[in-house]
């Protein structure tokens, strides 16, 4: 990490969480904040993703760039891939303010947002407008105050779906009132449907994921599992964040909402170790959860990640982060003489 980016990290973390996070936004618009470049990449390290070409495997998740004001600076910050999101059929505040909360004692963060964004057409069009590059996903989300919130992924997929590389069914945010009843077999299986039949409306094929929480059963999971090789998935995303306080003390302990970071990290990989044993392997799984170096990244890929995305660890270790582990997983692999290919799964039983 550079003078500049530590300097830059010691100044947002003394502001509100959420005027930080805005802030951050602003500087990558005005062209102020140091880039890496292009990502990292190398033969070992370039990875095949539901058909999506990845120079490496470190993406950024969404909720950074609720928006996709910033696509083009993150495209140029080391990332293998991005997401963006999640937008909504039409635009919405979010949940009521303060909402952002750093526990840095623990690295980690718990946000109660809401779905907050400016609403799928104008994120269509910035999707849109983006530079060629590393590929972009769109999370897709669902109206507070919806009646149809599955009709609402659908719509958002047709508005937007063509301006993006991939798109994800974010059935999992513990921010939006009984969402997360949408994970239920039954109704994710009607749910995927209806967005596999807006997807196949499109001039375009994209990849269809869908992101899990991390607060499943086990036989939740196994059914998640289940209704998605059954309909035809081209992914599960693992996991979203997690309401548990586990082992969780501080000032904000007790705020509601989902919780990131370090904490989450064993068990949104034992999640990914699941889904990897319930698909046999067959499914591409992306692995998110606590990830905030190398070795993270190595055990989410022995767990049976095929790529992996970060967030929280970019709030505490800046946009360096992404060239960083890519670097020094490139270094590991070279190192042991290992694949990819032949890491991923190889531990995913040490999980179960």
């Amino acid at each position: 990490m550079s003078m500049i980016e530590k300097l830059g990290l010691a100044a947002l973390h003394r502001m509100d969480p959420e005027r930080a996070h805005d802030l951050s936004i602003a500087a990558l618009e005005r062209g102020v904040v140091p880039l890496h470049g292009a990502a990292v990449t190398s033969d070992r390290l370039k990875v095949s993703l539901a058909g999506m070409a990845l120079p490496n495997p470190i993406g950024l998740a969404a909720g950074y760039d609720k928006n996709a004001r910033v696509i083009a600076p993150l495209m140029r910050s080391g990332f293998g891939f991005l997401e963006v999101g999640a937008a909504t059929p039409r635009p919405q505040p979010g949940n009521p303010k303060p909402r952002l909360f750093r526990l840095t004692g623990q690295q980690a963060i718990i946000n109660r947002f809401g779905f907050n964004n400016e609403g799928a057409a104008v994120i269509s069009q910035r999707l849109a407008a983006r530079p060629a590059g590393v590929p972009v996903g769109l999370n897709l989300g669902a109206n507070k105050d919806s009646e149809d919130r599955a009709e609402d992924f659908a719509q958002v997929l047709r508005m937007a779906g063509h301006s993006a590389d991939f798109v994800t069914v974010n059935v999992s945010s513990p921010n939006t009132e009984r969402l997360r009843d949408l994970q239920g077999a039954d109704a994710l299986s009607a749910l995927l449907d209806r967005v596999l039949a807006a997807r196949d409306g499109l001039a375009l094929r994209v990849p269809v994921f869908v992101k899990i929480a991390p607060d499943l059963t086990d036989a939740e999971i196994a059914q998640v599992a289940s209704v998605a090789m059954n309909a035809g998935l081209d992914g599960i995303i693992a996991t979203n964040t997690t309401l548990s306080r586990d082992g969780i003390t501080g000032p904000h302990a007790a705020q509601g909402g989902g919780l990131s970071g370090r904490p989450l990290f064993a068990r949104s990989t034992r999640v990914l170790a699941l889904l990897h044993r319930e698909t046999n392997g067959t499914m591409p799984l992306i692995g998110v959860g606590g990830i905030f170096g190398p070795d993270d990244v190595w055990e989410k890929v022995r767990a049976g990640a095929t790529a992996v995305q970060v967030y929280s660890a970019m709030i505490y270790q800046g946009l360096s982060i992404a060239p960083r582990l890519a670097q020094a997983v490139d270094d590991r692999l070279a190192h042991q003489r290992i694949t990819l290919d032949e890491l991923r799964g190889s531990g995913s039983a040490d999980w179960i």
